[in-house]
């Protein structure tokens, strides 16, 4: 989609949100003067921006004024953008959240650049709505530095989140390379379709934690990729159960019927064998089938 094509799809995606969440707390009157300054979007600059002044310098509720921050953020003005930049920096303004998503939106090099001074001095409600900003405007790198310059756990654990969401494979690389290895990261890895990164983590025994947590992130990974010959080469290298029943629990999210299939054929511990079968059974898979009759053949 062209960069423009797509910048529009944002807006009517975004009014469209914005109104149905609204419905319920919107007076009629409100709801004209919303539509009053939606209509002001396709009017000439010189004749809205006025209007739009008149608006955010009035006791109009906040949820009229969110509307006019909304179409300010589209409007290619220095009085427009001073608007909703000092809104965004204002960490007391009830506004703030709508401001800052308001740059998101409107991809505005000038005021972006602005957002990282934003979630240096804003509180956490700030910070968060900068990050939903920068995932809006598809800034990875912007939220790979926000997510090395906090020292608040759930921020950073939010920054992690819309990385995995935009499948930023690259950032979240970097990412584990500088802090290290994280639970939500892990998360990541798995949204994001990052089988390689949760492979190397499934393999290293230094964390068993992370390492059971990685191997059944690997059965929801979002990846074309081959899982199974991965989930049996972690099965055959350990001996830990706890591995084992990791692998058992991700072949089964993953649908691997065959993989467990294997398994239960190469083992011959009784109680390892059962938990395999067990699987297979809650699986519904015509492989449970073939296990049972072999098990009953013997």
């Amino acid at each position: 989609m062209k960069p423009q094509l797509l910048r529009i799809a944002v807006i009517i995606t975004a009014l469209f949100v914005s109104n149905a969440a609204l419905a319920d707390r919107v007076s009629d009157k409100d709801r004209l003067k919303i539509s009053a300054i939606e209509a002001l979007m396709v009017a000439p600059q010189e004749r809205s921006l006025p209007v739009l002044k008149k608006v955010m310098a009035s006791n109009n509720s906040t949820v009229v004024k969110e509307r006019a921050l909304f179409v300010l953020g589209q409007i290619d003005h220095p009085d427009a953008l001073a608007i909703v930049l000092g809104t965004a920096r204002d960490n007391s303004s009830p506004l703030q959240g709508a401001a800052i998503r308001t740059i998101g939106i409107s991809g505005d090099t000038k005021a972006m650049a602005q957002l990282a001074t934003i979630f240096s001095d804003g509180n956490r409600a700030a910070q968060k709505k900068v990050l939903e900003a920068y995932l809006i405007a598809g800034d990875a790198n912007a939220i790979l530095n926000a997510a090395l310059d906090t020292s608040d756990d759930e921020i950073f654990d939010v920054a992690v989140s819309r990385l995995g969401a935009m499948g930023a494979l690259e950032q979240l690389k970097q990412l584990r390379g500088k802090t290290g290895t994280t639970r939500s990261l892990i998360q990541a890895y798995a949204i994001s379709g990052d089988v390689e990164s949760l492979l190397l983590i499934a393999r290293d025994d230094s964390n068993p934690e992370q390492q059971i947590q990685a191997i059944q992130s690997l059965g929801i990974a979002r990846s074309e990729s081959d899982k199974g010959e991965m989930f049996i080469r972690i099965y055959r290298e350990n001996d830990r159960m706890d591995v084992r029943r990791a692998v058992m629990h991700g072949m089964m999210l993953s649908g691997d019927d065959t993989g467990l299939l294997t398994l239960f054929e190469e083992s011959d511990n009784e109680e390892e064998k059962t938990m395999l079968l067990r699987q297979l059974v809650m699986m519904d898979s015509d492989a449970a089938i073939e296990a049972i009759d072999k098990a009953l053949a013997e």
